[in-house]
């Protein structure tokens, strides 16, 4: 029996409603599938940015420990003032001293000139010229593990030093740990020549990660008044609240002694 014409007609719109259907589906599937990816991309942009956050704020401070790096970028006439010290200076030998910050915190030190001769060649010469008096201490950071203040830079921001720069790292731990009281030199990440005046008095243990030039060169301890600079400086965090930053309380250098 032939069919009649609404049967035809009800067959082709059944067929219409069933590729309507597929479509809306297929398009609905495709959607679900960039969403997933869209979601697993962002996602993994979110651990990047966090993972690349951390390693600035780790490697900043030494110029390798934030922002700007540590440079060896003179202030105007210290190119014409100082010049990089033999690093028989050190005379391999301990020198004890004091590093007075904010008048008020008296660090008691002791410098290895045998384990890290130019470091503490460097160090004496600049604190004998009276290179660092007056200087701030421009970095604080604060995250668990990772505690340390920076001081040494005559621009204040971490982009100066004394219009030399000198290499290699010397007296770096093989294990990356700090303990609290070290004291050691800021550089540039991945350029161990790029060593300058600026220095960093760890606060509280921290492990800090070793890059292509190796660790950093530890000049000695802080032996006294570790307390102090915690309690008035440390513990009062940055200014803007930060990790890693400008200390809350100013900080200066206000007298070294080295014999």
């Amino acid at each position: 029996m032939a069919r009649s014409k609404n049967d035809g007609r009800k067959s082709r719109e059944e067929r219409q409603r069933l590729r309507a259907y597929q479509a809306r589906m297929a398009l609905h599937d495709r959607r679900l599938k960039r969403r997933v990816r869209d979601n697993w991309i962002a996602g993994v942009l979110i651990v990047l940015v966090a993972v690349a956050a951390a390693f600035a704020q780790l490697f900043y401070f030494t110029g390798g420990p934030g922002a700007p790096e540590a440079e060896a970028t003179p202030s105007p006439s210290a190119s014409a003032q100082y010049s990089l010290p033999d690093s028989s200076l050190a005379e391999s030998r301990d020198w004890t001293g004091t590093l007075t910050l904010n008048d008020d915190v008296e660090l008691g030190i002791t410098l290895d000139g045998a384990a890290a001769p130019q470091g503490v060649s460097n160090f004496v010469y600049l604190s004998q010229k009276g290179f660092y008096d007056g200087l701030s201490c421009h970095r604080l950071t604060t995250s668990e593990n990772f505690g340390v203040l920076q001081c040494g830079d005559p621009n204040g921001d971490g982009s100066g030093g004394p219009g030399y720069s000198w290499g290699p790292v010397e007296n770096a731990p093989s294990d990356n740990f700090y303990p609290a009281g070290t004291i050691a030199m800021a550089r540039q990440s991945d350029k161990g020549d790029s060593m300058g005046s600026q220095f960093f008095i760890v606060y509280e243990d921290s492990t800090i990660p070793s890059d292509t030039a190796g660790g950093y060169t530890v000049l000695g301890t802080v032996t006294s008044g570790l307390d102090e600079l915690t309690k008035q400086i440390a513990d009062a965090g940055t200014k803007d609240g930060s990790a890693d930053g400008s200390p809350a309380v100013p900080t200066t250098i206000t007298g070294v002694t080295v014999q």
